[in-house]
């Protein structure tokens, strides 16, 4: 084969890579298209809320504070959303922003639900006359249901609602076992702790030393009780001993 057919037959080879190249290039090209095309479509159903609404949301939990109407009121913009684009930590954020809602959990459910599971404060006690502290300690700010009006009465600086849970917690059960009610315990903002009786009777604890001085005041209540007069005051801030006053404010013993 002379050079020259050699030369026409490589040309003629290449003319027919060049045209494979071509059509793969062609073909390439045309799923890239199909595939951009098939994603738009597909991000378009995902996020259009009239062809994947939400169709209901599921809510469990025990249930005493928050009612169905709230709920539904603090997510009915989030609910105008597609099933997939709704956003479920943002549902959480609004839930968990209602008052009586402590936590929630949100999740999907195919093909048009979503699942919320709610757990509720659990108020253990008022403080500071307008907000409640729940069995963690914590204050939440809450309207005041009815059924609740029996609980403790707490009090003291916005940062220490733990401590004074824990101090009324130890206070009220030694009380309880020797036949007494605390009704209310409030720490000053000098760190003092006051202490009313379901009877009336307020134990002016001090800074230090409280259940001991409660103690204190058990022991000696038995002799008190037995003078005519009702007990208003007890002052137990003393190392040893106490100070009475009594309703009339004129007579104090020691």
């Amino acid at each position: 084969m002379s050079w020259s057919d050699k030369r026409r037959h490589w040309q003629q080879k290449l003319l027919q890579l060049d045209w494979y190249l071509w059509l793969g290039l062609a073909f390439l090209f045309a799923v890239l298209l199909g595939l951009i095309a098939a994603g738009r479509q597909l991000h378009s159903v995902l996020n259009d809320a009239d062809k994947l609404p939400i169709e209901a949301v599921a809510i469990k939990g025990e249930r005493l504070y928050t009612s169905d109407r709230e709920i539904q009121q603090a997510l009915q913009s989030l609910m105008q959303r597609s099933f997939f684009s709704a956003d479920v930590a943002q549902v959480q954020q609004t839930l968990e922003a209602l008052p009586w809602v402590y936590s929630a959990s949100v999740r999907r459910e195919w093909p048009a639900k979503l699942k919320v599971y709610l757990q509720e404060q659990q108020p253990i006690a008022h403080w500071n006359g307008d907000a409640w502290l729940n069995v963690q300690g914590e204050v939440f700010q809450a309207a005041a249901p009815p059924g609740l009006e029996k609980l403790p009465l707490l009090a003291g600086p916005e940062d220490m609602g733990s401590e004074v849970l824990t101090t009324y917690q130890l206070l009220e059960s030694l009380l309880k076992i020797n036949g007494f009610e605390l009704a209310s315990l409030s720490l000053s903002p000098r760190h003092a702790w006051h202490a009313m009786l379901d009877n009336g009777i307020l134990l002016d604890l001090g800074r230090e030393d409280n259940m001991a001085r409660v103690q204190r005041f058990i022991d000696v209540y038995p002799i008190l009780a037995k003078q005519s007069k009702a007990i208003a005051t007890v002052d137990l801030r003393y190392d040893t001993g106490l100070a009475v006053g009594w309703d009339d404010a004129q007579q104090e013993s020691r």
